[in-house]
């Protein structure tokens, strides 16, 4: 059976000992640690060219707290519905510093964006002509960038956003023509520039340097149609972190390289665009962790199962039913409960093959599979690592009205 590789210290978490947290808090419940987030964004600005922006996907982890704290850590944030632009709002993120993605945008949401003055990453022509009527009505401009699909892949992406036939962003080769007839939306419409996105979770620094020299090349072309000089050019992101024994971290060196290149070029030829990444995971993912309590231990033919108090109505990406494809384990640790210094992650003195589910009645309620860890009984924790990103929110908490779980941020 495998055995999953730790953190270094798998009892503590935010400078706290995660037995405390739980004390304190109840379970189950999401923390995370404001300092490691503060340092990856300091990491990764020192590793960037100073021009580049970084901009927050809220879809990643929206918890207000965690949002407050972004605001004066992050260039702009990227929303993908009016509730979340309320969020940014309420967060103190002014609107020149938020953009406004997704294919399904309500006449309402786009009526919300104009009115509160944030730039529209549109979707399709029809978009476009739904929002021109709505700033007509409203004797208004709005700001509107234009989404591309590019005709490139972003190769060993987890979710690939651009290539091919895509419900996201307007296909490269109709830009050209949408940009040169940009008149016939008159005053309505104001262009701001263009957002590329090719895809998302990707390991390799090389893939997204080659996606990125791709998507300022095809921003280049389209430069050449567009009515007025861009003034923004969203970069797209991709930037994945490690979630399963195989895979290491991402290394930025090509990245860097790649995005100096480009900024050095961008100052000549785009002189008035503001480049900029969208990363969500990347920033929050490593900085939370899924804390659960288990409440019954049962053999079943001879296998074991730790039953805990939360499952995949709090936490669907650990479950696999969130992108996976075939299915892996997180990160897991047990703390117990009496003696939280005696048995930590990595030791393997007393183990036993067991797996972790929720207390949901569908096998799919599956926190971890077949996996050595330190015997656990009834009152012990499970944590589950890498679970700032695309937790709480991301997880169908009203399955079977369970309670909601709680989030702190440390």
């Amino acid at each position: 059976m495998p055995t999953l590789s730790f953190p270094h210290d798998a009892q503590h978490f935010g400078g706290q000992p995660i037995a405390q947290l739980a004390a304190a808090h109840g379970t189950p419940f999401y923390a995370y640690d404001s300092q490691r987030i503060i340092q990856r964004i300091a990491d990764l600005r020192a590793a960037l060219p100073r021009s580049i922006g970084i901009h927050y996907a809220i879809k990643a982890n929206p918890f207000p707290p965690l949002l407050r704290l972004m605001a004066g850590q992050v260039d702009g944030v990227d929303i993908a519905s009016a509730g979340e632009l309320e969020l940014a709002l309420q967060a103190g993120i002014v609107p020149g510093r938020i953009s406004f993605a997704g294919p399904g945008k309500r006449d309402s949401e786009l009526a919300r964006a104009l009115a509160a003055g944030v730039l529209v990453n549109a979707e399709s022509e029809g978009e476009l002509l739904r929002l021109a009527a709505i700033a007509q009505e409203r004797g208004q401009a709005a700001r509107v960038a234009l989404r591309v699909n590019p005709a490139f892949e972003l190769k060993g992406s987890g979710m690939r956003m651009g290539g091919g036939p895509r419900p996201f962003g307007i296909d490269e080769e109709m830009i050209p023509g949408l940009l040169a007839g940009w008149s016939r939306f008159g005053r309505h419409l104001e262009f701001a520039g263009l957002h590329i996105f090719a895809g998302s979770q990707n390991l390799s620094g090389e893939s997204i340097a080659a996606a990125q020299h791709a998507s300022y090349q095809l921003a280049l072309r389209l430069a050449a149609f567009a009515p007025t000089p861009i003034k923004t050019l969203n970069l797209g992101g991709g930037f994945g972190i490690p979630y399963f024994p195989h895979e290491s971290a991402l290394d930025l060196a090509p990245i860097s390289k790649a995005l100096s290149e480009i900024a050095a070029d961008a100052a000549q030829r785009l002189p008035h665009a503001a480049l900029h990444l969208e990363l969500g995971r990347y920033l929050v993912g490593e900085a939370g962790i899924y804390v659960t309590r288990i409440i019954d231990k049962k053999v079943s033919r001879g296998h074991t199962y730790l039953v805990t108090d939360g499952g995949l109505n709090h936490h669907l990406a650990a479950s696999g039913n969130f992108g996976q494809v075939i299915r892996r384990n997180y990160p897991v640790a047990i703390i117990h409960a009496h003696d939280a210094q005696k048995v930590g992650a990595g030791n393997t003195a007393t183990t036993e093959c067991s797996s972790v589910v929720g207390p949901l009645c569908t096998p799919l309620d599956l926190l971890a599979d077949k996996v050595d860890l330190p015997r656990a009984e009834p009152g012990d924790l499970c944590v589950i690592f890498q679970s700032g990103a695309y937790g709480a929110s991301a997880s169908p908490q009203g399955f079977l009205s369970h309670p909601a779980v709680l989030e702190v941020l440390l």
